[in-house]
């Protein structure tokens, strides 16, 4: 369904709406795969959440004088507090990507490609520069 879309004609502005992400989503963290189904839809964005809400996957796409697209990953677990191990205090990250491109010069096609090669360059030897990232390298 990623593929199908339908254009929306202004007075300025020619925009593509993507219809709606499959109802479950599913990710893998730690090699264990998380379902998460939908659990809200708004205008140009849609939330899906795993039955314990420790995992949260947001899409959304904002349309103005550029298009701004966005999957965010949110996280949360209970870790050790570091001051007093008897104690579990709730801990949470995300991840997520961004990707802006201007109204026009920029094909699904060829934004996608630009995407591709930053995620292949990320994940590329088994995530080495995710974890170069991670330990703060610039």
């Amino acid at each position: 369904m990623g593929n199908l879309s339908y254009w929306l004609v202004t007075s300025d502005h020619l925009l593509e709406f993507a219809l709606s992400f499959a109802d479950p989503q599913s990710l893998t963290i730690n090699s264990i795969a998380v379902s998460l189904p939908r659990t809200g839809s708004g205008i140009n964005s849609g939330t899906f959440t795993s039955a314990d809400s420790t995992v949260k996957l947001s899409v959304s796409s904002q349309y103005g004088k550029r298009i701004r697209r966005t999957v965010r990953v949110d996280h949360s677990k209970y870790a050790t507090d570091p001051t007093n191990s008897a104690l579990q205090v709730p801990r949470s990250m995300s991840v997520y990507a961004v990707v802006d491109t201007p109204l026009q010069g920029y094909s699904t096609t060829e934004a996608k490609q630009v995407c591709d090669a930053l995620f292949a360059y990320l994940t590329a030897t088994s995530g080495a520069k995710v974890t170069q990232l991670l330990g703060g390298e610039n």
